[in-house]
């Protein structure tokens, strides 16, 4: 019986089937025989998961636009398929061919969320791939790109290579570096070495590791030798018009958690928020114009059938002509019913005229995000955005006719105090007078306010890489008192993260090579799926630290002095230590750093030729 068949045989007794069915519409397939390299892509999460990331969906078209290459998608086998996929020794497998991933070439895996590390691990292990890199003699090398590859060190036992920044040129030198590697006959090491010397690409096997006295990282250097740069400067795509960007997008058979077309308008951020990760290491700001936008819409509304398309970037508000945007798009597919949508607002934008235009089709609900409570802590986190924004924004939006309205906060950032806490169910409050505040004939009925409360999480290459995360006790009294002030609110829901999740989110976010060992114990303690709350095992991750003797408080919860050595300090992300240091200490102060494209701030990304022009 071949493998298909017996994939085949497992699809009646699995919860989902569409997860691991293929030949979706627009799906990739070509002859295995007629390529050079077998790509496989991995997202380590689940189907409908890994089908709305963007990322995988132009990194999948732009390898297959290549004659001599073969992309192909794998997911993590949700928890049944991966009981059965063991019990009848079928190995991991590619939707499209259904072909074992230890037989690749590549194997490609995007890091998206720290609490995907386990279901790395685990995949390894299901493909009988040899979960540590030095153990393999054969099979794919193991790259691993996207917003976590900034801090790849606990996960560096594992990996081969860590692709940083912009994969759309990086990840086609990797194909080319590994056809030469492949027609030179070369050892496997020597694969390692060439692809060292391509701009993002770091290696951590080449980088030896050295820890004072107290723990902290002492150095990260290069091996004598090796011919790896001391500083592995991310890549970047400077021209987005240029770039490659699908036409065709694979239209699954079953519900996925961002069911429509995702078009990026732009990509980078400038507002600086100091908690915000992706506003940091995707600088600098670089949109697509209106006319390839349009171009891209018409052709992916008419290949995929899709009624909805998305504006994606990290603050779609702040596209430089989204008014225009908007009402060319709704005028162009207002016949077809297609509905415009813009996924993240910033209150601080004039959005009447794009509400306006947006909802000529169908509304959806506005979501904002003043992530604090009050001023003070605004602008300690460097929101740039006031009370009267969000009034003004809720304001023209109901008065449009909205009456859903999402609001996202965060518990825990630095500084908080009870009265930044209170000061979330006191803004929710001024939202619901709002929506009272228009004439009942005017407004939609049914009034919805959400209050969404994450745990602050420090990151990496942020200002708050220093901070400590709230611990668990104070994150819990103070989601109990948010709850208690919310429910006297009629018309406001709450929801709030488990804290336990976000600590060991934040044990990773900020560790270094000695968490690979606690990654690992994990694993075989039988975390998987660490995201999803009903799989996480919050005592088996505490038993993992035990056995492997990691502190994780030394990773969440400590106050970094602002003299240490980071594990990823070899890593640059554009921005410099020393701007990030300056924001830190003006948080502490609660000073307000302009927009960069009011005047340039100095965070580094000049350094990189083809920058801020």
């Amino acid at each position: 019986m071949s493998l298909s068949d017996r994939i085949e045989k497992l699809l009646i007794s699995v919860q989902k089937p569409v997860r691991y069915m293929g030949g979706e519409f627009n799906a990739v397939m070509k002859d295995p025989g007629a390529v050079d390299v077998r790509y496989a892509f991995l997202f380590p999460d689940t189907y409908e998961v890994g089908m709305s990331h963007l990322g995988m969906k132009i990194l999948y078209h732009s390898i297959n636009a290549r004659d001599d290459a073969w992309c192909e998608r794998v997911f993590s086998p949700w928890v049944d398929m991966a009981e059965l996929m063991r019990r009848d020794g079928i190995p991991l497998f590619s939707l499209e061919s259904r072909t074992p991933i230890r037989d690749f070439d590549l194997l490609g895996i995007t890091l998206q969320y720290e609490m995907s590390f386990t279901n790395i691990l685990e995949a390894l292990d299901l493909a009988g791939i040899p979960l540590r890199r030095e153990d393999r003699k054969a099979g794919p090398f193991v790259i691993c790109g996207g917003p976590c590859a900034f801090n790849p060190e606990p996960l560096a036992p594992f990996v081969d290579l860590v692709a940083l920044g912009d994969g759309e040129e990086e990840t086609q030198r990797t194909i080319d570096v590994y056809k030469q590697w492949k027609a030179l006959g070369l050892p496997r090491e020597e694969y390692l070495r060439m692809a060292a010397q391509i701009p993002g690409i770091y290696v951590p096997s080449l980088y030896d590791v050295a820890y004072n006295e107290d723990g902290t990282v002492k150095t990260v250097t290069p091996k004598p030798g090796s011919g790896a740069p001391a500083l592995v400067k991310k890549a970047m795509v400077l021209d987005l018009n240029e770039a490659v960007y699908p036409e065709k997008l694979i239209v699954p058979y079953g519900e996925i958690v961002h069911n429509r077309i995702m078009l990026e308008i732009f990509r980078g951020c400038t507002r600086g928020c100091r908690f915000c990760q992706a506003g940091m290491i995707y600088r600098p700001i670089r949109e697509r114009s209106i006319d390839r936008l349009m171009a891209l819409a018409d052709k992916l509304v008419s290949s995929t059938g899709y009624d909805e398309i998305s504006l994606m970037s990290l603050s779609s508000g702040d596209y430089s002509c989204l008014p225009e945007l908007a009402h060319q798009m709704v005028e162009k597919f207002a016949a077809r019913r297609v509905k415009i949508s813009l996924p993240s607002q910033r209150i601080d934008n004039v959005l009447t005229d794009t509400l306006k235009e947006t909802q000529k089709v169908r509304k959806t609900a506005l979501t904002l995000a003043p992530e604090a409570g009050t001023q003070r802590l605004r602008d300690v986190i460097n929101k740039g955005v006031t009370e009267a924004d969000l009034i003004r924004s809720v304001t023209d939006a109901f008065d449009q006719g909205w009456s859903a309205v999402k609001l996202y906060f965060m518990l825990g950032l630095p500084t908080e105090t009870d009265e930044d806490v209170l000061g979330i169910a006191d803004l929710a409050e001024k939202v619901r007078r709002c929506y009272f505040s228009i004439p009942k004939e005017r407004r939609a009925p049914g009034l919805r306010i959400t209050v969404s409360a994450s745990v602050f999480v420090p990151k990496n290459d942020t200002p708050f890489q220093w901070s400590p995360q709230l611990d668990y006790d104070a994150v819990v009294r103070r989601q109990q008192l948010l709850r208690q002030a919310l429910s006297k609110l009629k018309g406001v829901d709450f929801k709030y993260h488990a804290p336990d999740i976000s600590y060991i989110e934040a044990v990773f976010a900020r560790g270094d090579r000695r968490m690979g060992e606690a990654l690992e114990r994990a694993w075989r303690l039988g975390c998987r799926f660490d995201g999803w709350s009903d799989q996480f095992k919050y005592d088996m991750w505490l038993r993992a630290f035990e056995e492997t003797g990691i502190d994780p408080d030394f990773y969440a919860t400590r106050e970094r002095p602002t003299n240490e050595v980071f594990p990823w300090d070899h890593l640059d992300c554009g921005v410099t230590k020393q701007y990030l240091l300056r924001e830190w200490e003006r948080a502490q102060r609660a000073e307000c750093t302009p927009d960069c494209r009011k005047g340039c701030t100095g965070c580094g990304m000049k350094r990189y030729e083809g920058a801020c022009v």
